[in-house]
């Protein structure tokens, strides 16, 4: 396929009119390869995501999280020069698709929403508007809310997520409501957005990366008119991973003959259990 062909083919649900501002979603790193046989696609440009993409065979690296927001010499021996040196040496072209696939309402960030059956859905932070293949103009943004069909308590929604995030280890914060109806999420780093979920009703709101204070703070979101309301803190890594790996099969099923390989990531939060006995640590 050819390389603007595929690079086309993921603007189509990662718009990058509805990037952030801040942001540095698109082209990161150049390559003169004019055809690409065979894309890999990982959460993170890793100096091990690029190397687990050069031994697959790939030719082209799509990463959701761009190289860096800041650019700036390859000055020390770290992970960044040897993301950039491992590309250059591969002449592998590396694309980010980052806040551009975040905001498209419809795109793979809503995976978790399209499981839960949410309706009724908006988004939490509009940041602009997209025309899509099929002729829609949509107005996209970060995160959402919806309702589920039906009210759960607050144990049988807990149950419900770990259908689809088993084994996750999670932080409840505030107070969740004796019944569940409007959710609200947003994948990766979405503290900033909590007001904005309370405001728009949601009884629970699901992100990760929540601070000690903004924690403390839920409780003030609004004195005037209190009502139960928590967060539920599923970490950075848990709801992008999935998402990621649902837009390599997106485009897998759009890209006819082109290989697509999914690189799983690695999440850097290792848990365990402190005790008094010898604590073993999986690497």
């Amino acid at each position: 396929m050819q390389k603007s062909r595929l690079i086309s083919l993921i603007e189509e649900t990662a718009p990058l009119s509805l990037a952030a501002s801040w942001d540095k979603s698109g082209m990161q790193v150049a390559s003169p390869r004019a055809e690409i046989f065979h894309l890999a696609v990982s959460l993170d440009p890793t100096p091990a995501a690029v190397s687990a993409a050069l031994e697959l065979g790939a030719d082209m690296l799509l990463t959701h999280h761009p190289l860096t927001l800041s650019p700036r010499f390859p000055d020390r021996p770290d992970g960044y020069r040897q993301t950039l040196a491992l590309l250059l040496s591969g002449d592998i072209p590396h694309y980010a698709a980052h806040t551009s696939l975040d905001a498209n309402p419809f795109g793979p960030s809503a995976w978790l929403p399209d499981e839960l059956g949410l309706t009724g859905r908006n988004v939490l932070e509009p940041t602009g508007s997209a025309l899509l293949p099929d002729g829609r103009e949509i107005a996209g943004g970060f995160g959402c809310v919806g309702d589920l069909p039906q009210a759960l308590e607050p144990g049988a929604f807990f149950a419900l997520l770990g259908t689809f995030l088993p084994g996750l280890t999670a932080s409840l914060i505030g107070t969740a409501p004796a019944r569940i109806r409007r959710v609200a999420l947003c994948t990766g780093s979405g503290a900033s957005l909590a007001e904005a979920a309370f405001r728009m009703g949601a009884d629970i709101y699901i992100t990760g990366d929540f601070k000690y204070h903004p924690a403390l703070d839920l409780g003030w979101i609004d004195t005037d008119a209190p009502r139960p309301f928590a967060v539920l803190d599923v970490g950075h890594f848990s709801l992008e991973e999935e998402m990621t790996k649902r837009f390599a099969a997106l485009i897998a099923e759009r890209a006819d003959g082109l290989r697509v390989s999914f690189v799983p990531g690695h999440n850097p939060f290792i848990p365990i259990t402190l005790t008094s006995e010898r604590t073993e640590v999986s690497s």
